[in-house]
């Protein structure tokens, strides 16, 4: 995208003008035109003829004394309305010889035109007011330019050096001191940056307000538009920034030319945005870091129905995200999908309370595994949670029971959709894994077998138990003669001094080893 002129061209309010030092000396009255104090002053222009508005561009603050308007009415009006036809921002009369105190016929006009207009009732030399404003103005154009140029090296060394989306944000965010959010066309928050209260206060309601706010720009919202080639397909917004609206702009369009670029640089390889929010998002659900009801508001602007709703952890080992969120709007249901640290990928469906979980659950398991062509694609799921509170144990519920169905010699007896239920033993021993009770009796279990040139041994013990302590099948799966294998079981028995045709204490060293496996994942 490309920045207009007027976007590199910051400019005071009228309001902004009339509370300067000098301009309070001579006692300044707006005697029209209050609403439209805000209107930008780009330059202040000193003019007494009486067809003025064909000498200006826009933006000016007119400064006259009247005096070759005093006694003609008509011109007086005239006056006023070229002054409104060529949109400048306001006029003001100093009160003296001319006019002693405001004239009614430029006052009335300036109100129908909506012209500020203000009159000086002390004697001011109008040279200090325009060097006054116009200083300013050079002053802040500068200033512009250079945050402009700077925010542009900064954001293209960031693209430069493969940055995330996430760190430009932020860097737009350090800059305009105020919450950032991108989205898509339809009002979906595909990232966001600044004080998190702040963001959070922002998300809260955020389809509402921005809807609301879509059409102009107000109270510091500023947005610019994403997309090239003649297509949008996203916006960025600075919620509340204080600062000028121009400098807002300028902050604004040169995030967004970064972000194009970014998105151009990235190509199709990479992770949407869109995956990237709900990856984002699942993925601090999982680690409790940050509590539940804080990630509520990003849920809601990120697309997910969170009011009234029945939500369904989901983890699917080996899926892929994309293919799992066509899945989801192919079947008519809401919900978010994203690939996980440790490649399995987490899906959170959100469903209306009226509707049946586990029977649409099954439905989408059965799809994927009817789509993927093979009956080891399993679905873990935990039970639906009727509180958003619950989905972080839940989403750890599912990814405990995918956990415990990889690599499982009983992968394929399972069904469709595996719960905690059905992983029996092995899915206990998933959830107790961190516990330090359970690591220390794993520990003392195995004490005698737990060194690298016992890994052998270890792996024997792995499959004898696995097999129900047969010994002519594992003899068969480690290759070795059945003379061999009861060398191997007796020097592991010796090793952890058990009896393994011993139930019981069979058992306990299966668990132990169950144990220390899982602590290993």
């Amino acid at each position: 995208m490309t920045l207009t002129s007027d976007s590199l061209e910051p400019a005071l309010s009228v309001r902004q003008v009339l509370t300067l030092e000098r301009v309070l000396a001579g006692e300044p009255e707006v005697v029209a035109g209050a609403s439209h104090l805000d209107r930008p002053v780009r330059w202040v222009h000193v003019a007494e003829a009486a067809d003025v508005g064909v000498m200006l561009s826009g933006g000016e603050m007119v400064l006259t004394t009247g005096v070759l308007l005093a006694g003609d009415e008509d011109k007086q009006a005239e006056y006023v309305r070229s002054l409104h036809r060529a949109e400048a921002a306001a006029v003001v009369l100093g009160l003296g010889r001319a006019f002693p105190s405001p004239p009614d016929v430029m006052r009335r006009a300036a109100e129908r035109c909506g012209l500020p207009m203000v009159v000086l009732h002390r004697p001011f030399p109008f040279a200090e007011l325009t060097e006054e404003v116009q200083s300013r103005l050079v002053r802040r154009k500068f200033a512009a330019v250079s945050l402009s140029e700077a925010v542009r090296t900064e954001l293209t060394a960031l693209i430069t050096a493969g940055a995330p989306l996430q760190r430009l944000l932020d860097e737009v965010a350090r800059h305009s001191a105020c919450p950032v959010v991108v989205t898509n066309l339809a009002h979906r928050v595909l990232g966001t940056a600044g004080e998190r209260p702040a963001v959070d206060d922002v998300l809260r309601d955020w389809e509402r307000i921005a809807r609301q706010a879509g059409g102009t720009e107000g109270d510091g919202w500023i947005r610019a538009e994403l997309g090239g080639r003649g297509e949008r397909w996203g916006r960025i917004v600075l919620c509340g920034y204080r600062g000028d609206t121009a400098t807002g702009r300028l902050l604004a369009d040169r995030a967004a030319e970064a972000l194009v670029l970014h998105r151009m640089l990235a190509g199709a390889a990479a992770c949407s945005w869109e995956e990237q929010s709900a990856q984002s998002l699942l993925t601090d659900l999982v680690s409790g870091v940050v509590p539940a009801r804080q990630l509520l508001p990003r849920a809601r602007a990120a697309g997910l129905p969170v009011n009234r709703r029945t939500f369904v952890p989901l983890v699917v080992r080996d899926g892929d995200p994309v293919r799992l969120e066509r899945l989801l709007r192919l079947l008519g249901l809401s919900g978010l999908a994203a690939e996980l640290a440790d490649g399995a990928t987490a899906v959170l469906l959100s469903l209306a309370r009226d509707q049946d979980a586990d029977a649409l659950t099954a439905r989408f398991a059965t799809r994927l595994r009817t789509e993927s062509g093979t009956d080891r694609t399993v679905v873990a799921a935990a039970g639906a949670r009727a509180a958003w509170d619950d989905v972080p144990t839940g989403l750890r519920e599912a990814q405990h029971v995918a956990d415990a169905v990889t690599d499982s010699s009983a992968a394929l007896d399972l069904p469709p959709v595996v719960r905690l239920k059905d992983v029996h033993l092995r899915g206990l021993i998933r959830l107790l894994r961190d516990d330090p009770h359970v690591q220390s009796f794993a520990e003392r279990e195995l004490d005698g077998l737990l060194y690298e040139a016992d890994e052998d041994l270890l792996s024997v013990l792995r499959t004898y138990l696995a097999t129900g302590r047969n010994k002519s099948r594992t003899a068969q799966l480690h290759h070795v003669s059945r003379p061999a294998l009861y060398r191997r079981l007796e020097a592991i028995q010796v090793r952890l001094g058990v009896d393994l045709d011993d139930f019981e204490q069979a058992a306990s060293v299966h668990i132990a080893l169950l144990a220390h496996d899982a602590q290993q994942q």
